[in-house]
């Protein structure tokens, strides 16, 4: 299994983020974690990526725990942040063969990961003049740039035009035939376009974990069957 998580709790003072949540994540999942905001998707991707500590229960990953192994963790993670922290003042390119040094990697990787994600045309560039979209991608890359055993996508999708869209679907969903992929979004078309599993969590519970097939098979639609589980 390569995502673990077993009873946990997350508490910010006396409001509860997180009440005993369980899942497992295989490899070759790409499921998508949906929840309104404050529901607690961002806290449990922080405490499966090391950033956060639970305050109860325990998260494997690729069957070590986060919290005796945080370092070996992250070398098996890739992970994108909800507000993607960039270095503005950096060019992308060498942005991300400070990226690469830090986890040991060729330069011919960052060549390759700039390929990857259509950032060829930009790579001269400062982040900081980009567009939203290609920061986006800059940060997609970071993740990806180790070949990561897991991949943790908080709002990958957020700024894209169309066409962005498209491309970071596609590649999403490449990186999903060999690695296990946990994203949140708002947007229920890219879950039904890249997902094969949702999970939906309410006020720091699971109230949902469902295969996208069996939903369809049921003629069940993922908007309404949220807004049902949520409102």
């Amino acid at each position: 299994m390569s995502i673990q998580v077993k009873e946990v709790s997350k508490y910010y003072g006396q409001q509860a983020a997180l009440q005993s949540v369980s899942l497992e994540i295989k490899k070759g999942e790409i499921v998508g974690f949906l929840g309104p905001n404050g529901a607690g998707k961002s806290t449990l991707m922080k405490i499966i990526t090391t950033y956060l500590a639970a305050d109860e229960g325990q998260v494997e990953v690729c069957q070590e725990n986060v919290e005796e192994n945080p370092l070996s963790i992250r070398q098996k993670i890739g992970y994108l942040a909800e507000h993607n922290p960039l270095y503005l003042e950096m060019y992308i390119k060498e942005y991300l063969d400070f990226i690469a040094d830090l986890y040991g990697c060729s330069k011919q990787r960052v060549s390759d990961i700039i390929d990857l994600t259509g950032l060829s045309p930009e790579q001269h560039k400062k982040i900081g003049e980009l567009s939203k979209g290609y920061r986006q991608r800059v940060g997609l890359a970071a993740a990806l740039i180790h070949e990561p055993e897991v991949l943790i996508l908080d709002e990958p999708t957020t700024g894209l035009d169309p066409n962005q869209l498209v491309e970071i679907r596609t590649l999403i969903k490449n990186s999903g035939k060999n690695k296990t992929v946990m994203l949140s979004t708002h947007i229920m078309q890219e879950v039904e376009k890249m997902c094969n599993r949702v999970i939906i969590i309410n006020k720091g519970k699971i109230v949902a974990d469902e295969k996208l097939e069996s939903l369809k098979a049921k003629k069940i639609d993922l908007e309404s069957y949220f807004k049902q589980l949520t409102a």
